[in-house]
């Protein structure tokens, strides 16, 4: 019996936050932070949260957790935990806020403008700082290379829909909206930062996850695109650390949270995967795009999903090619990608044997082997 996401998350993520808490004071930036601060979390206990809560505590300050109580609520047993709902139409909404004073607000789970609207307007007189944790996907245009932070946003033709879509194709608008309604309740006094795929230990997407595993256990990979394909990724920890050095030097602005510092080849990231899986029989089979296109409406291609790659042409060649120096500038750092795949790997052998197979974002071991016997 397969578990259930929530199941999943607190039987793996438990074990990341382990991790996270054990070596938080070995991450600890080498300067002090001036004075302790009194930082609310939005969530906290999912995947975001497990990488930064314990840095912000290692580092002296309080933190309060605001959430549900649904993932996981024993994480975290010293920390002040409020119960709420984001909705402020759904029980007690956002009640236990009410009247509370914090030096800063860290949001990294919000997805509706609305209920965002709520809470950035219910703390901005109590709350300094306010850091919203958006997307990369708030752009509009992904066929141009090398944008920063001032191209294009997206939009949405209802600003009211409360849906992210069959495709997925209002998140992106929404999460404008979001960083609107910050901005606007917190003028000058917000941060915006716009993260790439987040990944490394704890991340139940499975989408990064899958290259680390599959590469593991060797044999013939089938891997999409081309070596020299751009990517572009963010260690958890990385960015939750990040967020928490923003909140302490106050840094005001929007940034893009996409790594590492230069770019970074897909074929790298394969070879890397292949160097800690360690399978001695790994072989990687490359496809090229044109190769895919022949196939796409066939079984399994068409249904097979690729994560994390981005075929390097049309709609999407700038999808991996963000720029991120703004957010360097602005104090982030990225750990080595060996240590990031060494890391999820590690991580992933914890995870309960039961919920593995489900939470990899690629294509079954029937789905390959079928595609490989079609290519040749």
């Amino acid at each position: 019996m397969q578990l259930e996401r929530r199941e999943f998350l607190g039987a793996s993520l438990a074990t990341a936050a382990g991790l996270f808490a054990a070596c938080a004071s070995d991450r600890r930036a080498s300067a002090a932070p001036a004075k302790p601060l009194s930082i609310l979390v939005f969530g906290g206990t999912s995947f975001i949260g497990p990488a930064m809560v314990p840095y912000a505590t290692a580092r002296g300050h309080e933190v309060t957790l605001f959430n549900r109580g649904k993932t996981r609520p024993e994480l975290f047993p010293e920390l002040e935990k409020l119960r709420g709902d984001r909705d402020p139409k759904k029980g007690d909404g956002l009640k236990a806020l009410e009247g509370r004073k914090f030096d800063v607000v860290i949001d990294d789970c919000g997805y509706y403008p609305r209920m965002v609207k709520a809470s950035a307007e219910l703390l901005a007189p109590n709350a300094s700082h306010y850091i919203y944790v958006s997307s990369i996907s708030a752009y509009a245009d992904n066929t141009t290379e090398n944008q920063d932070e001032d191209a294009k946003l997206a939009e949405l033709a209802d600003p009211t829909v409360e849906t992210m879509g069959a495709s997925f194709e209002n998140y992106g608008g929404l999460k404008v909206l979001c960083e609107r309604a910050v901005e606007a309740a917190f003028k000058g006094r917000s941060t915006i930062v716009r993260p790439g795929y987040i990944v490394g230990p704890g991340d139940w997407t499975g989408r990064f996850n899958y290259w680390v595993v599959r590469a593991e256990r060797g044999g013939t990979m089938l891997v999409p695109g081309a070596p020299t394909d751009p990517l572009q990724i963010i260690d958890v920890r990385d960015l939750g650390e990040w967020m928490v050095r923003l909140a302490e030097e106050k840094t005001l602005g929007r940034f893009n949270a996409c790594g590492l510092k230069e770019r970074l080849p897909w074929g790298t990231v394969i070879d890397t995967c292949a160097k800690v899986g360690g399978a001695k029989d790994l072989k990687v089979r490359w496809v090229s795009i044109d190769d895919l296109e022949k196939h796409k409406d066939e079984e399994p291609f068409k249904s097979a999903n690729f994560s994390i790659w981005a075929p390097y042409v049309g709609e999407s060649k700038g999808f991996h090619t963000w720029k991120n120096q703004r957010g360097v500038k602005a104090g982030l750092t990225f750990r080595t990608l060996e240590d990031t795949v060494r890391s999820t790997l590690a991580w992933w052998k914890t995870v309960p044997d039961d919920a593995r197979g489900k939470q990899l974002a690629g294509p079954t071991a029937e789905q390959e082997a079928e595609m490989l016997k079609r290519l040749g």
